[in-house]
């Protein structure tokens, strides 16, 4: 199984541009129910804010959003990830980045985006799979 597979496609996918003030992104967030939202140029990407980039580099940081854009928050090249990667590889790779979403590129241009909730969901499926195995297998339960 690839990225690909489990990826939310561009459609779903939340951008804004360099110069797009930040309580606008914010307010994307809130919106779209999101926790990042990648700064992108057109299939090209900028960077990504996360909501955690607004707490701190906003909030705790300076307290006033008054005239920040994208730009002042982001987190510019962040790590992508090829929508070929196997999601075992998208596994090791996020943990050594330390990141929890990584935008998908698909033949050099932005296609979508790839949370560790996405991945959880993926896993609690396939949980779910090799339970409803093991209990068509296995004797019936009888409690005592």
């Amino acid at each position: 199984m690839t990225v690909r597979d489990i990826a939310r496609p561009k459609d779903e996918l939340v951008t804004a541009k360099l110069d797009t003030p930040i309580r606008d992104v914010a307010k994307l967030m809130e919106d779209r129910m999101v926790g990042s939202v990648v700064i992108a140029n057109g299939d090209s990407i900028e960077g990504i804010v996360t909501d955690r980039d607004i707490a701190l580099k906003c909030v705790a940081s300076t307290g006033d959003m008054k005239g920040m854009t994208a730009k002042d928050v982001m987190t510019g090249k962040p790590f992508t990830v090829d929508a070929d990667t196997g999601v075992y590889d998208l596994f090791h790779q996020m943990r050594e980045h330390g990141v929890r979403r990584a935008p998908i590129i698909d033949g050099g241009k932005l296609s979508g985006i790839v949370t560790i909730d996405d991945l959880l969901v993926l896993l609690e499926d396939e949980m779910h799979e090799l339970s409803e195995i093991i209990r068509a297998e296995s004797p019936p339960y009888t409690p005592a």
